[in-house]
């Protein structure tokens, strides 16, 4: 009995349809990504488009944010911009009375985060009357 070796051949595997389909996965991806750049995003800020005024309640608490970020509460100006010093003066102003309406009027240029934090103290304090106060355009 005579047995014979034979001789082994390496499987070949056929790359050509791996290599198609990974080609036609990335084109696919490429095609639906959406590149958003978030830079180049303009954002208009609101105007008032009556000029109807409305007569101001006779208590009532302001906090004004300048273009630089300073912070003014009734007209007087905040020694940082920090949320604790906020806090304190709409305390201080309040007198613990959260029922008081509070307007906050920011500049045009002034960052969104400025009016955001001064939304989130006052509303952590437990103001519920908050109005964003508007401005008309001096050039109509």
């Amino acid at each position: 009995m005579k047995l014979s070796l034979r001789i082994r051949t390496q499987p070949e595997v056929n790359m050509t349809s791996l290599i198609d389909v990974v080609l036609l996965l990335l084109i696919f991806f490429m095609v639906s990504t959406s590149f958003v750049k978030q830079s180049q995003i303009n954002i208009s800020l609101p105007e008032a488009e009556s000029s109807t005024t409305v007569d101001a309640p006779v208590e009532q608490i302001d906090i004004m944010i300048t273009a630089t970020g300073t912070y003014l509460v009734n007209g007087r100006e905040l020694i940082n911009n920090r949320a604790e010093t906020i806090r304190n003066a709409l305390q201080k102003v309040s007198a613990g009375n959260s029922e008081l309406p509070l307007t906050i009027s920011a500049d045009a240029n002034a960052r969104h985060q400025h009016v955001v934090t001064a939304m989130d103290v006052a509303g952590r304090l437990g103001f519920t009357q908050i109005s964003i106060a508007t401005v008309n355009d001096p050039a109509e």
